[in-house]
């Protein structure tokens, strides 16, 4: 009798496989390879960050106590943390990295009206990097200091979803600013970012591109106010100015008017100096723009916590951008399906749930919307009532 789907094969259709076969063709990743296809290791590894699995071990331990439910979760090869080992080491991690990027295509336009705080038409991003401490002698391809190794993960994170559009794994001595060389500059969108990303240079870029950025000025900035603008001392702001870059290789680099504004934050008192290219908007708007700039931070640390790119399955670059990846495509993913069943439940409770019930044979809306039909209930019709 057909019961139904197991709820990680209900999630796992919302996958484009026909791209996905198109990067594993693109880049050989079956090539000579007779069994444990990549699906088969994509699904392995999105097993392990829907339920929290702490090594190759683990992972073999759970799918081969459940090894005759694996053919109804996609996988059509025998599960062998050795070969899965080696798959992680040899197949190429771009596979992964378009795949995730053609989730990404596919969240986007899901979340185009979602609300993040201002109250703005344009695309709007954040960018930052953070840094994953590792050790130096297990993984010598990514130094950072004399002592230690690390990598970056520096990420372009769309607000309207929390959707990361842009990811680079870097090894810990690539500096943030240069990650500006990377980006395709969008026109009319608005880029936020720290004071570690001023590059007068690579910022120009971005406004020859009609692109707008909002960051922070450093202290030793050398400017000569042309123009000050009136501004409501009540909400916060200070001054709202024209300014032209003075010093020597600044004018140089960017030799248009700036606009700074000066903000006090009426919670801490701290004094704040943004820099942006756009004069159109309120200057009360540049200063909520750049506070929702704290997104970002809050997504690294969601991720940390809730996927596994903290304690890496394989020691090679590729196996760890692999793992990271997979770990960005399964957070895409149940972003996707969070919208497209237009469930209610935060992507923190619908993870907390999936892990539990990954062979369950329950909708996945119900599961998720914690509704229970007598279709569920008839089930377990077998189950003993344990207080009768």
């Amino acid at each position: 009798m057909n019961l139904g789907k197991l709820v990680f094969a209900q999630l796992t259709q919302h996958l484009p496989l026909t791209t996905f076969r198109r990067c594993v063709a693109r880049y050989g990743g079956e090539h000579k390879v007779k069994a444990f296809s990549c699906l088969d290791q994509y699904l392995c590894m999105a097993f392990a960050q829907l339920t929290y699995r702490e090594s190759l071990r683990d992972i073999e331990a759970c799918l081969r106590a459940q090894a005759g439910k694996l053919y109804h979760m996609g996988i059509k090869s025998r599960v062998s943390r050795s070969t899965l080992a080696d798959a992680n080491e040899v197949r190429d991690w771009r596979i992964h990295a378009e795949l995730a990027q053609s989730l990404i295509g596919i969240a986007r336009p899901l979340y185009s009206e979602e609300p993040f705080g201002v109250d703005l038409k344009n695309a709007v991003y954040a960018l930052d990097a953070s840094t994953i401490d590792l050790c130096l002698s297990v993984f010598p391809w990514a130094p950072f200091r004399s002592t230690k190794a690390a990598i970056k993960l520096h990420t372009l994170l769309d607000l309207r979803g929390n959707i990361p559009t842009f990811l680079h794994i870097s090894d810990g001595k690539l500096h943030d600013v240069n990650v500006l060389d990377l980006l395709i500059p969008e026109p009319g969108a608005f880029y936020i970012m720290d004071r570690g990303y001023i590059d007068f240079e690579r910022l120009h870029r971005l406004h020859e591109a009609g692109s707008f950025f909002v960051t922070r000025a450093k202290s030793n900035l050398k400017a000569q106010r042309r123009y000050s603008h009136p501004v409501d001392r009540s909400t916060g702001l200070i001054c709202d100015q024209t300014i032209v870059l003075t010093g020597f290789y600044s004018r140089q680099d960017f030799d248009t008017p700036l606009r700074r504004i000066k903000f006090r934050d009426p919670k801490t008192g701290k004094r704040l100096v943004f820099l942006t290219n756009n004069f159109a908007l309120p200057a009360s708007t540049i200063a909520d723009l750049y506070r929702c700039r704290w997104q970002v931070e809050l997504f690294f640390k969601w991720i940390k916590q809730h996927l596994r790119i903290k304690v890496f399955f394989g020691t090679s670059e590729n196996a760890v951008k692999t793992q990271i990846w997979i770990a960005v495509s399964v957070y895409v993913l149940v972003a996707i399906v969070k919208k497209r069943l237009n469930l209610s439940a935060s992507l923190y409770e619908m993870l907390q749930i999936l892990s539990l019930t990954m062979f369950e044979r329950i909708p996945l809306d119900q599961l998720l919307n914690k509704t229970v039909t007598d279709d569920i209930q008839a089930l377990s019709a077998n189950q003993l009532n344990l207080f009768e």
